[in-house]
C-alpha cells in the first residue's frame, strides 16, 4: 500500500582463485521476497511511479537516516526477519549492487502498489505486478546459474525462505478505492474474496513450480483500522466497517486455501503468517505495547494524519516509537518488530502450522 523459515543464515563466500563465485556452504539459506509496499526494499525507486518512498522523512530512523524506498521510518518486515536469523538484508532486485556474491543472499522483488489482481494499483502505472515479479525470479535463477551452475542454483532456491505479502491493495486500492468501482459492481465481498484466494493459489503454485519449498504467506492486516481508512470511512475515529469485514472474510479463506494446497502437495510448503493479526492486538490495546495511539499516523496530514502521502511538509511526530502507524497505511519500525516477533515465535494463533523458529530448527536437521 502506498497510499499495507528461516530467511537465512546466509553464508557469503568470496571469489575463488578462478574468479568464480563459490556456492553457499551447506546450511546457507537465501531469502526471497515478493509482494507490495509492506515488504518493498526499494524497487520502485527505479520506476516512474508515484508509489515510492525515496524522499524524506522516510527512513528517518534508519542507520543512515536516509530514505531507501522502504515504506517505514526505519526497518521493514523483511529487514527484521533477516536480523532475527542473523543475516543481512536482501537487496531490491533492481538495485545495481545486486550482483556477484550478493545474489547468493537472495533478492527482494516486491513493488509498492501491486496486488493479487493485475488491475489493482492501476493508478500507480509503472509498478512490478506479481506475475512480472515471478518472471524476474526466473531471470534471477538464470543469473545465479551462470555463477554457480544450475544444480547448485536449484539447491539454493529449494532451501530458501520465501515471503509473500499480497492482498491488502486489492481491497484499499481496488475494491474500496472509490464509492463505485468495477470490482464492486462485479462482486459482493464474499465472491471477491473467493476470486482473490483463487488467483493467489495460482500465484503460489507458480512459485512452487519455480522451486520454492518454504513460503511464508501473510494475510491482510486490519485494513479498516489504518489511519487512511479511519480518516476516510471511519465514524468517530472507529475502524471502517466494510474494509474490516473484508479482512474477516478474506483471511479465513486464505488459510483454508493454504491448508488444502499443502495437502495436495503432501508437505508444509506454505506457512500461514497470521502475524499481521498482531496488529489487532496493538490497535485494540496500544498502551500495552508502548504506543500512545494506534489511530493517528506519525507522518501525514488531515484527520488522523491519514490523508495523502508522507512528505517533507507533513506533520511529523517526534517519537516514532510511540506510534503504531508510520504513515497512512504502514506500520512503524517498532510495530514491525512486534509483527516479526510473532512470525518468529508466535503460537498457532499467529502462525500455522508452525512459526519460523520451528521451521529453522526442523530444516537444520535435513
Amino acid at each position: 500500500m502506498t497510499p499495507c523459515s528461516a530467511a537465512m543464515l546466509v553464508v557469503l563466500v568470496g571469489i575463488a582463485a578462478m574468479g568464480m563465485v563459490v556456492p553457499p556452504v551447506e546450511g546457507g539459506r537465501a531469502f526471497f521476497v515478493f509482494g507490495d509496499s509492506l515488504v518493498d526494499n526499494g524497487n520502485n525507486n527505479y520506476l516512474l511511479t508515484t508509489a515510492r518512498a525515496d524522499s524524506p522523512p522516510y527512513g528517518i530512523d534508519s542507520p543512515d537516516h536516509r530514505p531507501s524506498g522502504r515504506f517505514s521510518n526505519g526497518y521493514n518486515i523483511p529487514d527484521l526477519i533477516s536480523q532475527a536469523i542473523g543475516a543481512e538484508s536482501t537487496l531490491a532486485y533492481f538495485n545495481p549492487e545486486l550482483k556477484g556474491e550478493k545474489l547468493l543472499v537472495g533478492a527482494n522483488f516486491a513493488s509498492a502498489g501491486i496486488g493479487i489482481l493485475n488491475d489493482t494499483g492501476f493508478q500507480f502505472a509503472n509498478i512490478i505486478r506479481i506475475h512480472k515479479q515471478l518472471r524476474l525470479f526466473r531471470e534471477y535463477q538464470r543469473r545465479v546459474s551462470a555463477l554457480i551452475g544450475e544444480e547448485q542454483t536449484q539447491t539454493l532456491v529449494n532451501k530458501a525462505l520465501v515471503l509473500v505479502t499480497l492482498g491488502g491493495n486489492d481491497f484499499v486500492n481496488n475494491y474500496f478505492l472509490t464509492p463505485i468501482t468495477l470490482r464492486r459492481l462485479q462482486y459482493n465481498l464474499h465472491d471477491y474474496s473467493r476470486l482473490l484466494v483463487s488467483e493467489y493459489k495460482s500465484i503460489l503454485l507458480e512459485l512452487y513450480n519455480s522451486g520454492a519449498r518454504r513460503v511464508l504467506v501473510t494475510g491482510t492486516g486490519p485494513i479498516g483500522c489504518v489511519p487512511a481508512e479511519v480518516a476516510l470511512r471511519g465514524v468517530n475515529g472507529q475502524c471502517a466497517v466494510e474494509p474490516q469485514r473484508a479482512a474477516a472474510i478474506y483471511n479465513p479463506l486464505l488459510i483454508e486455501m493454504l491448508t488444502g494446497l499443502n495437502q495436495e502437495i503432501g508437505s508444509d510448503v506454505f506457512i500461514a503468517a497470521k502475524a499481521f493479526e498482531k496488529q489487532y492486538d496493538f490497535i485494540n490495546n496500544p498502551k500495552a505495547f508502548g504506543f500512545i495511539t494506534s489511530k493517528r499516523a506519525c507522518c501525514g496530514q488531515g484527520p488522523y494524519n491519514g490523508i495523502g502521502l508522507c512528505i517533507a511538509t507533513s506533520n511529523l511526530c517526534k517519537n516514532r516509537d510511540e506510534y503504531a502507524f508510520w504513515d497512512a497505511f504502514h506500520p512503524t519500525e517498532k510495530a514491525n518488530r512486534y509483527i516479526v516477533r510473532a512470525i518468529m515465535e508466535g503460537s498457532e494463533e499467529y502462525m500455522a502450522p508452525m512459526n519460523l523458529s520451528t521451521i529453522m530448527e526442523l530444516d537444520s536437521r535435513v
